[in-house]
């Protein structure tokens, strides 16, 4: 694993880091203060428009982040993508995006360190 490896790993750690405790110290204030209900907790990511736009933008990222992961998972081996499905749904995408990105980080190095010589 390069120098270059583990500064990009561990950039993506801080990202999930930094993600967690900004998304899950707002979910559970709002689940205190607000509502326990889930129906309530999607709807108030509707309030207004600028609400609106931030939750159709971060949906449709999610989405797209989950095609991106299980496409390549499968084309460069990652077994269990489905946990960073799961994650990003119950946890948070802004977590399990960058966790995955660590896993696969990892296995480009490791496929790069079996790779043959060049010359």
């Amino acid at each position: 694993m390069t120098r270059n490896d583990k500064i990009l790993c561990a950039v993506y750690a801080v990202v999930a880091v930094v993600a967690l405790i900004a998304t899950w110290w707002n979910n559970i204030a709002f689940f205190r203060s607000e509502s326990t209900s889930l129906i309530d907790f999607f709807r108030s990511g509707y309030a207004n428009y600028g609400s609106s736009s931030l939750t159709n933008d971060l949906m449709l990222f999610a989405l797209a982040a989950i095609v991106f992961m299980v496409v390549e998972a499968r084309r460069i081996g990652i077994p269990k993508v489905w946990i960073y499905v799961v994650l990003s749904g119950v946890i948070a995408v802004s977590v399990a995006f960058p966790l995955y990105l660590i896993r696969r980080q990892l296995v480009l190095a490791e496929q790069r360190a079996m790779e043959p010589a060049a010359g």
